[in-house]
């Protein structure tokens, strides 16, 4: 273990300057994902746009993340082009805060929202990607590390933005009356919308003026967070300088060419080139793979797909499922559960650093899947207590929370670190969180709030048959792979004596 842990150590103070970039650029992450929640019946009252129209901003900002995930692989040919995708969208994330006080639409505020959802995308699969490429075999421990940076911002933008959100209605009718929302409906309205897709059915109750004077200081929070996210950019900035690739700077290269990505090994970009989906999906990288080869790319996505989905859904609905009967929970307790949901998920993070250079991929994997099943079937049994429910909370964001960075780690060692394992794994997760929810809120408001856990839990049984699954097809795979070589070692060797 002390042999590990220096290794660890020595490969952390070789690369600690791009580390620390690719960290901080999920800390922006994670600062963007998370303050929509709060803030949204004040935006709503800045846009003066009802609650169905508000909700749009979260599809847009849901829709253009999973399109940045997409291309996101166009900037990563090269060390230069992905410092400076990182760096434009980390500058596009605090433009986005400094400009949302400006929306006065709600037009304006979705265009403003996908702009920052694309930049969010392309920092997830850059960021990861080149991670892996930094640390190959040994990237698990980094990647979880960087996975806790989205926790870390998202536990920061809510605190931010706490202080200055508007306790009673922040639109005043002219013909304002004490049947004007008060402040504890307000309060239940923003924990019905703290996830990205949320049903309206039960909260359209609620009177919301779209008409008379805006009252509303949530500007403050945006500003705070463009200038608190501004050092990042700044990070992305000096690493680059450090590595010569500014033009201002470039007029000594470094002993080996960054551009070719020297810091990683000479032979991890054979045959790469680009690796978003339009490069993943071209015929001539596609030609001559074994069956497996798809099946492996496939059934990771479906994962991901489905874990990431089942993170989506439960932060999006945990609070109407606890405040819906049989629990019928206080509104002020029930907003608690989101965070520490979020909380868990972070902490589970952190810790998984330590577990993660201390077993291997698949066992955490199995650990984690297994955690999930378990804490979702408790949750359908014990469906009366509220104890449990915060208990069961807390656990399922420690097992779940390790489930993305693990297999990512995992499938990219298996495909050798080569080809679009980044990409298609990104883009699935970011699929399965937007699709997961949308599927999950119609079965609450068609079956009821049980749905809402079974959901989870048949989720749960699949992803678990799927990683069963990928282990076995990843072992035909293997030993495919090994044959394959043997036989070129075979032909190649009576070449070698006949010349």
């Amino acid at each position: 273990m002390k042999l590990l842990d220096e290794h660890i150590c020595s490969l952390f103070k070789r690369h600690w300057r791009q580390t620390l970039t690719y960290w901080s650029v999920f800390f922006s992450f994670g600062l963007c994902i998370a303050f929509l929640g709060p803030t949204i019946l004040d935006l709503r009252c800045q846009t003066q746009s009802t609650l169905q129209q508000i909700t749009w901003v979260f599809f847009s900002q849901q829709l253009f993340l999973l399109v940045g995930s997409s291309v996101g692989g166009l900037f990563k040919k090269t060390l230069l082009s992905s410092l400076a995708a990182l760096l434009s969208s980390t500058l596009i994330i605090s433009l986005v805060f400094a400009i949302i006080p400006l929306c006065h639409h709600v037009v304006l505020l979705a265009i403003t929202m996908a702009l920052a959802g694309k930049a969010m995308g392309v920092i997830d699969t850059i960021a990861n990607r080149q991670l892996v490429k930094l640390y190959q075999k040994d990237s698990a421990v980094f990647l979880q590390a960087l996975h806790f940076f989205i926790g870390l911002g998202a536990l920061v933008s809510p605190l931010v933005a706490d202080p200055f959100l508007a306790d009673d209605s922040c639109v005043l009718a002219a013909n304002w009356t004490a049947n004007s929302s008060s402040s504890s409906d307000l309060q239940h309205l923003r924990s019905s919308l703290s996830g990205h897709v949320t049903t309206l059915h039960n909260i359209s109750q609620y009177p919301l003026y779209t008409e008379g004077v805006v009252v509303t200081r949530v500007s403050y929070a945006f500003w705070i967070m463009a200038l608190i996210n501004l050092p990042v950019p700044a990070v992305v900035l000096a690493l680059m300088y450090h590595e010569r690739l500014l033009p201002c700077f470039n007029n000594s290269p470094r002993l080996l060419d960054k551009d070719s990505l020297s810091d990683t090994s000479p032979t991890q970009d054979s045959g790469q080139g680009d690796v978003s989906w339009f490069g993943c999906c071209n015929p001539a990288k596609l030609r001559g793979r074994p069956a497996t080869f798809f099946i492996l790319h496939a059934l990771g996505g479906a994962i991901l797909f489905i874990t990431d989905g089942i993170i989506g859904s439960y932060a999006g609905f945990i609070y109407t499922y606890a405040i819906s009967p049989p629990l019928l929970m206080g509104h002020k307790t029930a907003g608690y559960l989101n965070s520490v949901f979020w909380a868990s998920i972070t902490a589970g993070r952190l810790a998984f650093i330590y577990l993660s250079y201390k077993y291997t991929a698949p066992k955490l994997l199995t650990f984690s899947l297994v955690g999930v099943i378990l804490v979702q079937c408790l949750l359908m049994i014990f469906y009366t207590s509220c104890v449990f429910l915060f208990i069961g909370t807390c656990v399922l964001g420690l097992c779940i929370s390790s489930v993305f960075p693990s297999m990512l780690a995992f499938i990219e060692d298996i495909m050798d670190y080569k080809g679009c394992v980044t990409t298609v794994l990104v883009t699935s997760a970011s699929t399965g969180e937007m699709m997961l929810q949308l599927i999950v809120g119609s079965m609450i408001q068609s079956h009821g709030s049980y749905a809402f856990l079974l959901c989870g839990t048949i989720s749960s049984f699949i992803g678990f048959c799927l990683f069963m699954l990928l282990i076995y097809v990843q072992s035909i795979y293997r030993n495919c792979s090994a044959e394959s070589s043997a036989n070129m070692n075979m032909k190649e060797k009576p070449q070698t004596e006949g010349s």
